[in-house]
């Protein structure tokens, strides 16, 4: 086989699986019509039981904090402090901001909103960036809607399963990876919604 048909097999092969890494969106259960009329979302995010790779959270953050801390002293100390400070500071503020951008409906810290969404985060592949080989982030959630004053009466369930957090360049970061893939998600659920 010559180098251009080759080529030409491997271009085709990416191009035909890029779909298959797209996120999706799917309401489970309940009706989005009920927040048609209402301006803001109330939103709360939980992270309970979440794997990431293929391990539990626990496991991973134990692995990486010692991998680190072998390399230097204390590295992985600050690593772990940082792998759970990247929720408020990075992950949530990215979601809620571009969850804004991409409908009519404003996400956020509204504890007076009728409606709450309980971002409930699964599981997260936090990917990699070595130089010469990367791997991009995604997560998957489950978005719960219920009303606020009475969490047991639940308006819908959405999943969301393969939020990628692709990145160019020098996303050397896991945080700036895993930060997109919450950016993806808050854009493309914000416009299900507003479907």
């Amino acid at each position: 086989m010559q180098l251009l048909p080759k080529m030409a097999v491997t271009v085709l092969l990416t191009t035909l699986c890029i779909p298959a890494m797209a996120q999706k969106i799917k309401l489970v259960d309940g009706d989005l019509a009920t927040l048609k009329d209402q301006k803001e979302l109330n939103v709360e995010f939980t992270y309970d039981h979440l794997s990431v790779g293929k391990n539990s959270e626990e496991d991973y953050i134990s692995k990486k904090t010692t991998e680190y801390n072998k390399k230097e002293d204390g590295k992985g100390d600050t690593w772990a402090k940082a792998w759970k400070e990247d929720r408020k500071d990075r992950y949530e503020p990215k979601f809620d901001s571009l969850f804004n951008d991409n409908g009519d409906l404003k996400a956020g810290k509204f504890p007076n909103a009728k409606y709450t969404m309980i971002f409930h985060t699964t599981f997260i592949e936090p990917g990699f960036n070595v130089g010469v080989a990367r791997k991009n982030s995604y997560i998957d959630a489950e978005a719960t809607i219920v009303e606020t004053v009475d969490r047991s009466k639940v308006v819908a369930k959405i999943s969301i399963e393969d939020a990628p957090g692709r990145m160019m360049g020098f996303d050397y970061d896991t945080g700036m990876r895993i930060m997109e893939s919450y950016a993806v998600a808050g854009k493309k659920l914000a416009k299900f919604i507003a479907r």
